[in-house]
């Protein structure tokens, strides 16, 4: 694996607290690489590590092969997209994009700027300010800023929260596809498990300033390493010692007897929680057309092969 990033034994104390504890991990070349865990895991402190903005304690951050550990971030080959954008409001769409390229004195920086501009469809909104541009047009320019860089790795904390929930979809869409038609490398950094799902080749799950386990977004959600990489991913229902997700509950003439406790319409799915004659309660999601209410009795069943089995 041709990896641009590599992380061996990073580890960072502060104040006799230590929020990143002997982390290990490589990002391919190339590859969207998801960060995820919950607030205080440790990831944003590991973000700014890789970025310059903290010196590890103990450990290597490794750019391309090289320790870079000790460099200051301008003489890192990496750019950072900031959770509010971080955009100069005095500046217009394009000053702000070009204004990494200025202090380069880039020679082709008109190329390299209308370039990006298309690449971000901004093209005839560049000479707006910030405050007359949406939020998903504010996150295309600091994305462009980056971009036009031409960074071995591009680093975005939190880079869709501060958007709405219709947005936000659709801009991972777009972040995904621009993503693979300049082929850098992203590491994003979420606590959001559905963006990273949808949009990661692959992801590393933090919990308490360690990794509990890395992969593509498939293998981790079916097969999850802990209890908590299960429950983070998504819901789960634990019954004798393994996991069952929402969906892998089958409703049929000859499963096991059970009572629907509660049932929620979702649009998408009818969701029921269900109590089995054990006293253990199953969630699960079933064909929206189900008319399902509390009190109904009902059967269920599962494949072995859909039951989370974990440390």
């Amino acid at each position: 694996m041709d990896a641009v990033l590599e992380l061996r034994g990073v580890s960072k104390q502060f104040h006799g607290h230590r929020a990143v504890d002997d982390v290990s991990l490589a990002v391919p070349r190339g590859s969207l690489f998801a960060l995820v865990g919950p607030s205080g895991c440790g990831k944003t402190t590991v973000l700014r590590m890789i970025a310059g903005f903290e010196i590890p304690t103990t450990g290597q951050v490794l750019l391309s092969g090289a320790d870079v550990a000790g460099l200051p971030p301008y003489q890192r080959n990496v750019s950072t997209v900031f959770q509010n954008y971080a955009l100069f409001p005095h500046l217009t769409a394009r000053q702000n994009i070009e204004f990494g390229l200025r202090r380069r004195k880039a020679s082709d920086l008109d190329r390299r700027v209308r370039d990006v501009l298309d690449l971000v469809q901004l093209a005839g909104k560049e000479h707006r300010k910030p405050a007359q541009l949406s939020g998903g047009e504010k996150q295309r320019v600091a994305l462009a800023r980056s971009l036009v860089l031409e960074p071995d790795l591009l680093l975005l904390d939190e880079p869709l929260a501060a958007l709405d929930p219709k947005l936000r979809r659709q801009v991972r869409v777009e972040l995904k596809s621009i993503q693979r038609r300049v082929g850098v490398t992203f590491l994003m950094v979420t606590h959001d498990q559905e963006e990273a799902m949808s949009m990661a080749d692959s992801i590393a799950v933090m919990n308490k300033g360690r990794l509990e386990q890395i992969g593509p977004p498939r293998e981790i959600y079916s097969r999850p390493a802990t209890r908590f990489v299960a429950g983070f991913l998504g819901e789960v229902s634990w019954l004798n010692g393994f996991g069952l997700r929402p969906e892998s509950i089958i409703l049929s003439a000859d499963g096991r007897p059970a009572t629907v406790r509660s049932a929620v319409y979702l649009g998408n799915c009818l969701r029921l929680e269900l109590q089995l004659e054990s006293g253990e309660t199953l969630l699960a999601e079933t064909n929206p057309g189900a008319r399902h209410t509390a009190g109904d009795q009902v059967n269920v069943t599962w494949r072995p092969e859909d039951e989370l089995h974990v440390d």
